[in-house]
């Protein structure tokens, strides 16, 4: 079905991120604006979300140009559903910047910048052309380099280039497997592509194209061992910017795996092979990396890296209950890990370090602040009935279906280094007694207004209600991952939906 209306996701953040560039050093609009812009955006993206749930999948031709000659644009359950949480995540850390990031990097365009980036992540979600992906991806790479290196400090530079860098990298690769793919069918329509890649009898050129693709998203996604560049970069911002981060942006690039490697690239044994071996060392190289930090957000970083791997191992068992894990994990890590970003942002405010030597006492001073933080670090572990409980049934089923006992090893690990290292922080940050005299900045949290706590608090209940919910209401995110499970494993509905129902011959 045909409806223009599903580029409004892309199209608000334009307008909006425009409309900002008007209010450049006007602080208190700007903030007034992307909050309410990204508000909107909730609504709007729920919208969109239960129309392709009620109706399927819904396309648009731009200008008019039938595919695959033209650009296009779909949206099904499962890029609706990106852009939902995308909404719910912006919507959080637009409130929290609007106290939780200085006026001063306000005024060097922060807010527009935010919006540019979220522009492109949802542009990502909803294309239906695989140069589009690519263009997506520069806007993403611009926007969060930009809101990396904003206020100049030196570890944000250096942690920037080294984003930028890495980045670059995997855009080269990505854009040299379209250029062959494009060689092969003369197609960069991805509905078309599925189709016409079936049909090319030599499957070991397939393979090689389909490893260049797997780079190309590998680096984006921070999978082993192409992830050295995430926890050297993310920690560096402040932590409004990490949120989006660790939230969305390596999401975006499973997305772009799951999505390539079930309509283009369907995995034989050699591709599933080579994604349950990156998986299983993403999940413990993230994990031991994670387990000798000192520094919360590092811990963070390691362990986005470690949780990647949950994601792709579905992918790498490639049967419907596998998906299923992998998107319920997907649903899962997006809510969370933008909700702890922000958490450790709240420590910071509260005790002037994310030093775990530093820092302690914090049940003592603010003990409903704390359960609400523990809500959100227990969430992250899976403690039952939690949210990152469950995927990891679907993906203990599948993997024990499959006799990949080596994968199942390193979920177990992963799990309990992911329980050990939140107990650490819990026992460091929550419980012990602080240290005296080792934060310069302590306690700016206590010298703020209502208003401005309320800013910084509100998000962080917000997405641990999402959080929540998807944990008690797990049936309803499961029977939403089962379906979008299902049209990856079936694509038909997709392709049939952008080119009608032409069928190629051999």
């Amino acid at each position: 079905m045909t409806d223009n209306h599903i580029v409004l996701p892309v199209i608000t953040h334009l307008f909006t991120a425009v409309v900002l560039i008007f209010f450049w050093k006007k602080t208190r609009i700007s903030r007034i604006i992307s909050v309410v812009a990204n508000s909107i955006l909730v609504i709007s993206s729920f919208v969109l979300f239960t129309r392709t749930w009620n109706a399927g999948v819904f396309t648009m031709q731009a200008g008019n140009w039938p595919a695959p000659f033209g650009i296009t644009f779909v949206a099904d359950v499962f890029s609706s559903t990106m852009v939902l949480l995308t909404s719910l995540s912006g919507m959080a850390v637009s409130m929290y910047s609007a106290v939780g990031v200085s006026k001063a990097r306000m005024k060097f365009g922060y807010f527009p910048l935010l919006h540019f980036l979220l522009m492109g992540l949802n542009g990502a979600f909803l294309t239906g052309d695989i140069f589009n992906l690519y263009v997506w991806f520069e806007i993403i790479i611009i926007s969060s380099f930009v809101l990396m290196t904003l206020g100049g400090r030196k570890p944000q530079i250096e942690g920037g280039i080294k984003y930028v860098a890495a980045n670059l990298m995997a855009s080269v690769i990505f854009l040299t497997g379209i250029a062959i793919l494009y060689g092969l069918t003369g197609s960069l329509n991805m509905a078309d592509l599925s189709r016409k890649v079936a049909l090319i009898p030599n499957r070991h050129l397939i393979n090689i194209t389909a490893l260049l693709f797997l780079v190309g998203f590998g680096i984006k996604s921070a999978v082993f061992p192409l992830f050295l560049w995430l926890p050297s970069s993310y920690h560096t911002p402040p932590s409004a910017i990490a949120a989006v981060f660790g939230g969305l942006l390596t999401k975006v690039g499973v997305y772009a795996l799951l999505r390539v490697f079930t309509l283009i690239f369907v995995p034989d044994d050699f591709i599933a092979f080579t994604l349950m071996a990156v998986a299983t060392a993403t999940l413990l190289t993230g994990a031991f990396g994670a387990i000798i930090q000192k520094d919360i957000r590092r811990i963070l970083s390691y362990l986005i890296v470690c949780h990647v791997g949950y994601m792709v191992a579905g992918l790498g068992l490639f049967t419907e209950t596998a998906l299923t894990g992998s998107l319920f994990y997907l649903i899962h890590d997006i809510m969370v890990k933008t909700n702890l970003f922000l958490v450790s942002g709240l420590i910071y405010k509260i005790k002037g370090t994310i030093k775990l030597e530093q820092a302690g006492s914090l049940y003592a001073a603010y003990p409903k602040l704390s359960l609400l933080m523990a809500l959100v670090l227990f969430s992250m572990v899976g403690v039952p009935p939690l949210s990152g409980f469950w995927p990891k049934i679907y993906l203990f089923q599948a993997a024990f279906a499959a006799h990949s006992y080596t994968v199942i090893g390193a979920i177990i690990v992963a799990s309990f280094f992911t329980l050990y290292i939140t107990a650490k922080l819990w026992a460091e940050v929550f419980w012990k007694d602080a240290p005296t005299g080792v934060a310069r900045h302590s306690d700016l949290y206590n010298r703020m207004n209502h208003y401005g706590k309320a800013l910084l608090v509100t998000p962080v209940i917000l997405l641990a209600i999402v959080t929540l919910y998807i944990g008690l209401g797990a049936e309803n995110i499961a029977r939403v991952s089962v379906h979008i499970a299902q049209e990856l494993m079936d694509p038909s509905p997709y392709i049939n939906a952008v080119l009608g129902e032409v069928v190629l011959e051999p």
